[in-house]
């Protein structure tokens, strides 16, 4: 079984995934202490099942990771109905005041003022220049944080995010809980300004939902770290992935039309997010393999994406691959609510990279992050 801390399987996961599928469509890893299921329609199954669940379980010693707890426990990630059906229909209410499209034109506005700056550079890091500033840019907007404060955002996020890595030694863990608390605390007092003076931005409306402070605050660290951490991911893996296929990329330049179906591949080729825990609050049986009641199975979303059950020739970048079932923004009542902001702004950075920055290669050899749960790139070095 693979050892999710091996350079070698981090540089290329995919074909021990093949080699897994092929022996059966759910198996139990032991160093993970948990099932996972490596087939798409196990994987799928598993996302959509009532009997599974994301049941949170605090962080230990619990007195030393309040605020991560916190955060957790009232996320609309870390429910199931009741508690999840109140908080989706807040939060999607919410969203569905316009502020997906009111932010469109911001989004290729900025997108477009990044890779404008990077090509006038000539060269340089495309992490540092477009995948990480873009998505906290728009969520930065999308809540009205002020500018003074957005520099802080992805330090917070990127130190809370590594909690959900397997084996984080105690240091980042005390990282992540100072994170959660910080910025809960930040938050809370975001939350009282726009509950005292309410403007245009996604926070006014969440503090008019039926949700609790502590919601708010949740929906908002949520927001952050799944916008900011999955984007981030897909432009670097996608753009990564792109010049090395150096005539999908001519393919994707001389055709914008194929922009949407692009956003969807590169989310299925290279995933961002690798494996979604779920928690069996009845016995269940998955593609053969039981699930007691309290014990946990995850969904291998990279090994579902290259499934040649339901992908033709999944190891090869199509563009124009259509359909395309990948299940990158989950599925069933955890289906991410960001997805249509995600598109937005993985379109977008896309867009400017193709318009001014035509002829796009690599400068060097990128270096990758040694996480596996969460699947991206530390640097992109890239020339115009």
């Amino acid at each position: 079984m693979f050892d999710p801390g091996d350079p070698g399987f981090l540089a290329d996961p995919y074909p021990e995934f093949a080699r897994l599928r092929a022996a059966g469509e759910v198996h139990h890893h032991e160093g993970l202490g948990l099932a996972i299921a490596v087939s798409h329609k196990a994987a799928s199954t598993v996302l959509r099942h009532r009997g599974l669940g994301r049941i949170w379980s605090d962080a230990q010693p619990a007195e030393q990771f309040v605020s991560f707890n916190l955060l957790h426990r009232n996320s609309l990630l870390e429910n199931e109905p009741p508690a999840h059906t109140r908080l989706r229909r807040s939060i999607a209410g919410a969203f569905g005041r316009g502020h997906v499209e009111r932010l469109r034109p911001t989004v290729a506005a900025l997108a477009d003022g990044m890779v404008r700056e990077l090509a006038e550079r000539g060269e340089g890091d495309l992490l540092e220049h477009l995948a990480q500033p873009l998505p906290v840019a728009v969520i930065a907007e999308l809540l009205d944080i002020p500018e003074p404060d957005r520099p802080r955002l992805v330090p917070w996020s990127n130190a809370i995010v590594k909690m959900y890595e397997y084996g984080l030694p105690p240091d980042g863990r005390q990282a992540a809980e100072e994170a959660a608390r910080d910025f809960a605390g930040y938050l809370r007092a975001l939350t009282e300004e726009r509950r005292r003076k309410p403007g245009e931005d996604l926070v006014s409306d969440l503090v008019q939902a039926e949700l609790t402070g502590d919601e708010v605050v949740a929906t908002a660290v949520l927001l952050l770290m799944a916008g900011h951490e999955a984007t981030v991911n897909v432009i670097g893996n996608g753009v990564w992935a792109l010049l090395r296929h150096p005539g999908q990329w001519q393919r994707l330049r001389e055709d914008p039309a194929l922009l949407g179906p692009a956003v969807e591949e590169l989310i299925r080729f290279d995933s961002p997010l690798q494996l979604f825990e779920r928690t069996a609050t009845e016995d269940v049986e998955i593609a053969g393999f039981r699930v007691a009641k309290g014990e946990k199975i995850a969904a291998l979303l990279g090994a579902a994406a290259r499934d040649p059950e339901v992908f033709d020739a999944p190891g090869t970048l199509d563009l124009g691959r259509s359909p395309n079932q990948h299940l990158g923004f989950g599925a069933g009542i955890h289906y991410c609510v960001g997805a249509p902001l995600a598109r937005i702004e993985i379109a977008a950075a896309l867009r400017a990279l193709t318009g001014r920055m035509p002829g796009l290669r690599l400068a060097g050899e990128p270096e990758r992050r040694p996480e596996f749960v969460i699947r991206g790139l530390r640097t992109l070095p890239v020339s115009a």
